[in-house]
């Protein structure tokens, strides 16, 4: 056809069709199918029915948007362009996947403003926006008045065949329908191709009623790929329902127009290529270069500009008439927005003399969590079915439940991965929310995935983990974490924190919210058993990782390095090794990632080069030790799987006990 009979959406949804087939082409690495297929309800949704501000992308109340489908994120990145945010350029663009652009191989929200999430791992993206929809409520719940709604928007979130396999999304989606959640519309692109072929040769369920069987509100738009009307009135239709969430099933064709590549796998994952290329710009009657756009198509996008500026300002004049009725309540809003934490708000985190009765760290954890709820109200979240092993209600506060969402204790579920994600939305929704999520520390294997996308996409989530060593006991090694604290460690930006005592998980908690505020999440390891309160610990000691709790006069002979359960040991260790002339230093070390951004002096004060004799003692791997230890050193440690047996004699069997730490001390000291 010749482009003059094209009306003008058609010319928009060509817009984004063909910048992502240049994009992909010039890069000649991507995945134009989606983009080619899910153009029309992305342009429908984006012009139409979304609220958002180009030049502002951080507006509070925007519409949140989300590509579950990431790998499709050239879809984003001409939506993006094409509405005129500043963030992605035609030369971005042209610069897809390329070093240093903003419009890297997937969408990263810390990378490309306007990009809420973090996206590319299948199903976390929708399992975010349940989160992202989860905050909105919650805020609404908290902040909006009868005559006064301040908190008002929605969680949009296109996801493929590939979201809908995934574990994840299941397990969050599931939680959406029985939270109710009405400000959470999916659009599904119902393509029937992934990277392997044709999805019937794994993939055959009947995906709309699974999602109404979750509680959700289901409808499907049969013609993806021409019948605008049909998207926009589903879309109305789902907007209406606001007791549950909707699924819009949308049935396109993968790659449409590319006449020879359309609705084949050959199109997911690969650029068409210059024939096919010519034979879709032929197909579709596209006559520009690459690049190129129709400028009537252009302007019409950018009226998204003039829209977003007046949705703000009514806004802005909506809250600013709030203030002056509810300037108590508009206050508590802005400092939440604004990222800041109350007045004093660590004072309250409690600390503890030897004379205090030993507990478990979990129930440390407990009192911090306590203690911080009422000053720190932006505190919410919960565990994965474990509340009471796990030690994480706060009390007062309710559950947050369907029509109870101003309440703060979340019931994920035996649904961890759903859990991590879900939090991982809550913290990116903008609004100073600190969400924590908790399980046995063995189970973040189950939830790797979303911890690590915590670090990346910097989501300030605290992720509270209990029962953290074979000192578990009788539930055996299925449950006894080994390698888990060093794998843990391995990941960039994550802050993992194993405290010794009562007064070092004040010191956790005083760091876990500080970084929450300043978008980097942190991973507490808290154990079953009672410990010993430490006269030596301290709270300002744990923010610098590793300090010094035992000393000796003039430089020590051996240092002793402990971590959580095994740091009394250390001590005990130390005081005889004292009473024997042995010149010995106990370091405590609750994290080795706060201890690394200390400067070279400081390290060097706890861990003198030249002490090569040390041993570390700590219930889980050896793995990564060493670099503490040096090789001149040795590890009290675990490199097999634990056993069933009440946890004390788990701890003795394998080697956690003072006459051990002693026996390899003095084989350090010859």
């Amino acid at each position: 056809m010749a482009v003059a009979t094209q009306s003008l959406e058609q010319l928009c949804i060509n817009s984004i069709r063909f910048l992502a087939v240049d994009a992909v082409e010039k890069a000649k690495s991507g995945h134009p199918g989606l983009p080619m297929g899910a153009a029309p309800m992305a342009f429908v949704l984006w012009d139409k029915f979304m609220r958002f501000n180009p030049k502002n992308p951080k507006w509070f109340n925007r519409d949140r948007f989300i590509l579950s489908a990431g790998h499709g994120c050239m879809l984003q990145y001409a939506l993006l362009y094409l509405t005129g945010y500043d963030s992605v350029t035609i030369e971005d663009i042209k610069q897809f996947r390329q070093w240093g652009s903003k419009t890297p191989g997937h969408p990263e929200n810390f990378e490309t403003e306007g990009v809420e999430v973090t996206t590319g791992p299948l199903g976390q993206g929708i399992a975010n926006g349940v989160g992202l929809a989860m905050a909105e409520a919650h805020l609404a719940a908290k902040f909006n008045k009868p005559d006064a709604k301040i908190v008002d928007h929605y969680t949009y979130v296109i996801l493929g065949d590939g979201c809908n396999m995934e574990g994840v999304a299941a397990e969050a989606c599931s939680l959406a329908g029985h939270m109710g959640l009405g400000k959470l519309i999916a659009l599904y692109d119902d393509n029937h191709i992934s990277i392997d072929g044709s999805t019937d040769i794994a993939f055959t369920e009947d995906v709309s009623k699974r999602f109404e069987s979750y509680g959700w509100h289901v409808l499907h738009v049969e013609n993806g790929n021409n019948d605008l009307d049909a998207i926009a009135k589903a879309i109305e239709a789902a907007k209406a329902v606001t007791d549950k969430p909707t699924m819009i099933k949308v049935t396109t064709t993968i790659g449409y127009g590319a006449p020879n590549k359309q609705n084949t796998a050959g199109i997911h994952g690969a650029a068409l290529g210059t024939d096919e290329v010519a034979a879709t710009r032929s197909n579709l009657g596209w006559e520009y270069e690459p690049f190129a756009l129709p400028q009537d198509a252009v302007d019409h996008m950018r009226k998204a500009v003039e829209r977003g500026a007046t949705v703000e300002a009514e806004w802005n004049q909506a809250f600013a008439d709030y203030s002056s009725k509810y300037p108590q309540e508009a206050a508590e809003f802005e400092r939440y927005v604004s990222g800041k934490l109350p007045d004093g708000w660590d004072k309250v985190l409690p600390a503890y003399t030897a004379e205090d009765k030993g507990l478990p760290t979990r129930k440390y954890s407990q009192a911090c969590l306590n203690k911080l709820a009422p000053i720190v109200p932006e505190l919410i979240g919960g565990s994965a079915d474990l509340t009471h092993s796990n030690l994480t209600e706060i009390e007062g506060f309710g559950d947050f439940q369907k029509g109870q969402y101003e309440n703060r204790n979340v019931h994920f579920g035996v649904r961890e991965h759903g859990m991590g994600a879900i939090c991982n939305g809550m913290a990116l929704h903008g609004s100073g929310l600190i969400p924590y999520g908790a399980t046995f520390l063995i189970f973040t294997d189950y939830m790797r995935a979303a911890i690590r996308l915590s670090a990346l996409s910097q989501a300030g989530a605290i992720w509270v983990m209990t029962h953290d060593s074979i000192g578990q006991g009788e539930d055996g090694p299925t449950h006894q974490p080994i390698e888990t604290l060093a794998s843990l460690r391995a990941i960039p930006n994550l802050t993992v924190i194993r405290p010794a005592d009562g007064t070092e998980c004040s010191g956790a908690y005083k760091i876990a919210i500080t970084r929450a505020k300043e978008n980097a999440p942190t991973l507490l390891a808290f154990s079953r058993q009672a410990l010993p309160n430490l006269t030596p610990t301290s709270i300002e000691g744990v923010t610098k990782g590793a300090y010094t709790v035992v000393d000796c006069q003039g430089t020590p002979e051996l240092i002793l390095i402990g971590t959580g359960s095994e740091l009394n040991l250390c001590v005990t260790a130390a005081e005889k090794l004292a009473g024997e002339g042995k010149k010995v230093r106990v370091v405590s070390m609750p994290s080795w990632e706060l201890f690394e951004e200390q400067d070279g002096a400081y390290r060097e004060s706890v861990l003198p080069k030249a002490v090569t004799k040390r041993l570390s003692v700590e219930a889980g791997a050896s793995f990564g030790w060493h670099k503490y230890v040096g090789t001149e050193g040795d590890t009290v440690s675990i490199d097999s799987f634990g056993a069933s047996a009440p946890g004390g004699t788990c701890m003795e069997k394998f080697g956690f006990s003072v006459d051990n730490v002693l026996a390899k001390a003095k084989a350090l000291l010859g």
